[in-house]
């Protein structure tokens, strides 16, 4: 049974590659493609394209290889999508910045399916120019000040759990495989979660100044408001985006701090001050402590991570394990001493040219002069 199953297998991937082909060659009938002027560059295999070799190795070693070949700007197939690669700062200033209005961000049906169709970064014109005000409402700086204290608790609380488990965290054999599947799932219960919250604030007459409770008071011109598949599509898009910047600044800021023993100790005394003057810990954190860590605040811009690393380095002892891999820099000349302090040694030399340039436009780096400056 076992082995007609895979004969199946094979058959139906032998097909579905042998008419490949034919489906394109239909398709082009269909769409002239010699209208269109594209970039050199490889589509790899049917379907899969060129994924397997980005995700078999270093990316940085799939796109440095591919800039030797074809040059600055190419085109590949990754993820199941057709695609043009940018690897220039002038190329992405061009994207992002000369000629922004031509383009739209897109993203693959899945993750749209995944967060909700209504969520901000799926959208351009009006509704999300209307969101992404509402959104940047529920995180002025009034508003985070009053987080600062959920905040801590919850970052004690993490850091406490690790540390009474009694055993090294090894994320390669504690990572959870999970599918696309149990992913919608946990999506559908998370909107069930959404939807909870919103009935009994609807219920209670519970008005809040936080992100949901401005998409709640939200009302049109037209005196429409938003729906709750359109609020918890927006709260989960967000949340998403908060998880992954957050978790890779944190992951980051341990390996310089483990890198430069210098800088640890400086970070260590800026919190270990900090920590004094709040009588040993007893006392929570407030927001002007969080404003008095320029040494801190240069390694991390956000409030989250500075909250963690303030008990991490006070409260629980550092030990190096296992040994360091090389890290690919290039093409930018960024030294693996560590890239931090390099900036603050000499600002006009060993710095990427597009974080140069964003240093120059004052609009672009708003966000982390909130939590910074």
């Amino acid at each position: 049974m076992e082995t007609v199953s895979i004969l199946l297998y094979v058959i139906l991937f032998l097909s579905t590659l042998l008419s490949y082909p034919f489906l394109r060659k239909q398709k082009r009938g269909l769409i002239p493609m010699n209208r269109f002027k594209l970039p050199p560059g490889s589509m790899g295999w049917p379907y899969v394209g060129e994924t397997l070799q980005l995700y078999s190795q270093d990316p940085n070693i799939f796109f440095s290889t591919k800039q030797k070949r074809y040059g600055e700007i190419f085109k590949t197939h990754i993820l199941g999508c057709p695609c043009v690669m940018l690897a220039s700062p002038e190329a992405a200033r061009f994207v992002l910045v000369t000629h922004a209005r031509l383009f739209k961000p897109t993203y693959p049906k899945s993750k749209e399916k995944m967060i909700g169709p209504y969520a901000l970064f799926f959208h351009q014109g009006e509704y999300h120019t209307r969101l992404r005000k509402l959104v940047q409402s529920s995180l002025a700086p009034d508003t985070i000040r009053k987080l600062i204290p959920g905040i801590e608790d919850i970052a004690v609380s993490a850091l406490e759990s690790w540390a009474g488990s009694g055993q090294v965290i090894n994320t390669f054999y504690e990572m959870k495989k999970t599918a696309y599947h149990k992913a919608l799932l946990a999506r559908k219960r998370l909107n069930q979660i959404l939807g909870e919250i919103i009935c009994e604030r609807k219920e209670k007459g519970l008005v809040e100044k936080d992100l949901l409770g401005h998409l709640l008071n939200f009302k049109d011109e037209k005196g429409q408001t938003l729906t709750e598949d359109k609020i918890a599509d927006n709260i989960i898009g967000v949340l998403f985006a908060a998880q992954d910047t957050t978790a890779s600044v944190i992951t980051w800021i341990l390996k310089f701090l483990r890198d430069d023993p210098r800088l640890l100790e400086a970070v260590k005394a800026e919190q270990k001050a900090i920590y004094d003057s709040n009588d040993g810990g007893k006392r929570p954190l407030t927001w002007a402590q969080t404003r008095s860590m320029p040494l801190t605040c240069n390694e991390l811009a956000k409030l989250e991570a500075l909250i963690l690393i303030h008990h991490l380095v006070t409260k629980f002892r550092w030990e190096v394990v296992g040994s360091q891999s090389g890290i690919q820099y290039g093409p930018f000349p960024v030294p693996q001493q560590g890239l931090p302090t390099r900036f603050w040694k000499d600002s006009s030399r060993d710095v990427c040219p597009l974080v140069t340039d964003l240093g120059k436009n004052s609009s672009s780096i708003a966000a982390t002069k909130l939590f910074c400056s």
